[in-house]
C-alpha cells in the first residue's frame, strides 16, 4: 500500500483498556454447549463404534441437507477432502489443476499429492478470491490438454465468483471443484458452498465456523457415484472388508468428531450471522475513528475484466473502502455473495509494524497468508518468481487477520479498534 495522507485529526473512539483480546477463544463456546457436547461423546463412548458407524452416517446426512446437496462423505481432515474430492473425479498424475496462488498450503499440497501439477491465475484485489479474468485470460492463453481441474477457494468465508467460473469450466471442458474449508453456511446467489461443483470439500479443523475438537473434513456431490468412490477411497480403496479395488487411504472420519460436529451443526447458522454481525460492527468502529468510510461497497468480481495493470488500479481505487488515503482497507463483500466471516481481514500500511503495536498490547491478530503458494520453496519446481502473481503478492504483503469469532465482545472490537488508530494517530 502507498503511504496515506498523514492526518491531522485524532480519533474520537473511547475504548476501555482490556488486558489481552483473543484470535480465538473456543472456551466460550464451549461454555454454552457443554452439556450437549459431553451427552454426545457419552453416546459414542457407550456405543463403542469409534470409526465410521451410526455417528457418521447421521452427520453426513444432516449435512448434506444443509448445504443442499444429495451425498456428504466425511473424513479425516479437509486436506484428505482435497486429495479425495480430486482422485474421485479422475484427477491423474501428470494432470493440471488450476487455482489460486493466495491459500492455505493445502489447495496446492493437495494437488501435488494427487500426482498433478498445480497451476495459477491471479486473484481478485477486492475480494481475495481466484478472479475470473485471470483465469480466463490463463485458459485462452494455454491450450494444454493436461489441465483437467478448476479449484476456486472460497476464502475467509465468502464464495468466489461460481457463475463466471462455472461457464468458463463448461467452455473449456473442465471440472469445476469447491475448496470450501472457510465457507461452511457461505452462499453465492442463495447456492450454498458446496452445492455448486462437481464436488466440494470442507474442513472442521478446530478454528474453523464449524469445528471440531480435533481433525475432521468432508467432501460433498450431487454425484452418488462420485460418493461412493470417495467412501471406497477413504477407505483404503476398499467397499468389502479386506477386498480392496484400488489403491485407496486411511483417512477415515472417526464418531467422537462427527456426534461433536453433529450438535454444533445445530447452531452453525446462529454463529454465522453474529459473525456477520460483528463485521458489521468492526466497520461502523473503524468509520467513527476516521480510519474508513463506514459503507462498505458490494463489489461485482464480473467486472474485474482488465488486464492492464492500469486498470488493476482503477479497480483498487473504486473498491476501497477508505477512500484512498486511509492506512487500512475493510473487507469487501461481492454483490452476489453471503459471506460469513470466518476471518475478518483488513489491508494494511506499514502491517508487519502495526502488528507487533497489537501484540504488544496483548492483541491477537494473524497473517493469512504471508508466502503467497507459487513462491513456496516446496513449489519451486514450478518455475515461478517473484512478480508472476502481483495481486497476491500483494495481499500477502498487506493482509491481517483480526479477532474474529461468534463470541467476541465490542468493547473487545473497541479496544481492537482504538488500538490501531493509536498506531496511526
Amino acid at each position: 500500500m502507498t503511504a496515506p495522507a498523514p492526518s491531522s485529526k485524532p480519533h474520537s473512539l473511547e475504548a476501555e483498556q482490556l488486558p489481552a483480546v483473543p484470535m480465538l477463544d473456543l472456551q466460550r463456546q464451549y461454555e454454552q454447549i457443554r452439556a450437549e457436547v459431553l451427552a454426545a461423546v457419552g453416546r459414542v463412548c457407550a456405543s463403542q463404534h469409534y470409526i465410521l458407524g451410526p455417528e457418521v452416517e447421521s452427520f453426513e446426512r444432516e449435512i448434506a441437507d444443509f448445504c443442499g446437496t444429495k451425498e456428504a462423505v466425511g473424513c479425516s481432515s479437509g486436506t484428505d477432502a482435497l486429495w479425495l474430492a480430486l482422485a474421485a473425479t479422475g484427477v491423474q498424475p501428470g494432470d493440471e489443476v488450476l487455482t489460486t496462488p493466495f491459500s492455505f498450503f493445502a489447495s496446492a499440497s493437495a494437488i501435488a499429492r494427487a500426482g498433478a501439477r498445480p497451476v495459477f491465475a491471479d486473484i481478485d484485489p477486492a475480494t481475495f478470491n481466484l478472479a475470473p479474468a485471470r483465469v480466463e485470460a490463463y485458459l485462452r492463453r494455454n491450450s494444454s490438454r493436461k489441465l483437467r481441474t478448476l479449484l476456486p477457494v472460497h476464502l475467509y468465508g465468502q464464495c468466489a465468483d461460481m457463475d463466471r467460473l462455472q461457464q468458463l469450466a463448461d467452455e473449456f471442458h473442465l471440472t469445476l471443484l469447491e475448496d470450501a474449508a472457510q465457507a461452511i453456511g457461505a452462499a453465492w446467489r442463495e447456492r450454498r458452498a458446496g452445492s455448486m461443483g462437481a464436488a466440494a470439500t470442507f474442513s472442521f479443523y478446530p478454528t474453523k465456523n464449524l469445528s471440531a475438537y480435533g481433525e475432521a473434513g468432508l467432501v460433498t456431490t450431487n454425484d452418488a457415484g462420485m460418493a461412493e468412490h470417495v467412501r471406497s477411497l477413504r477407505n483404503h480403496g476398499s467397499s468389502r472388508r479386506y477386498v480392496h479395488e484400488q489403491l485407496g487411504w486411511n483417512c477415515r472420519l472417526d464418531a467422537m468428531q462427527a456426534a461433536i460436529l453433529r450438535v454444533k451443526l445445530k447452531y452453525v447458522e446462529g454463529w454465522n450471522q453474529s459473525r456477520r454481525q460483528l463485521a458489521a460492527v468492526y466497520d461502523k468502529l473503524f468509520a467513527k475513528a476516521g480510519l474508513a468510510e463506514e459503507a462498505v461497497a458490494e463489489t461485482d468480481t464480473r467486472e474485474v475484466t482488465k488486464e492492464a495493470a492500469a486498470s488493476q488500479s482503477t479497480l483498487r481505487n473504486q473498491q476501497s473502502t477508505t477512500g484512498g488515503d486511509s492506512p487500512i482497507q475493510l473487507p469487501q463483500t461481492a454483490s452476489h455473495a453471503y459471506h460469513v466471516f470466518h476471518q475478518y481481514v483488513i489491508r494494511a500500511y506499514r502491517r508487519d509494524e502495526l502488528r507487533e503495536f497489537l501484540t504488544a498490547r496483548n492483541i491477537c491478530t494473524e497473517i493469512y497468508y504471508p508466502v503467497s503458494l507459487h513462491l513456496q520453496p516446496c513449489f519451486t519446481y514450478l518455475g515461478h518468481r517473484e512478480g508472476d502473481f502481483p495481486e497476491a503478492e500483494r495481499a500477502a504483503k498487506e493482509v491481517l487477520a483480526l479477532p474474529m469469532f461468534p463470541e467476541l465482545t465490542q468493547d473487545e472490537q473497541r479496544w481492537v479498534v482504538a488500538s490501531i488508530a493509536d498506531f496511526y494517530c
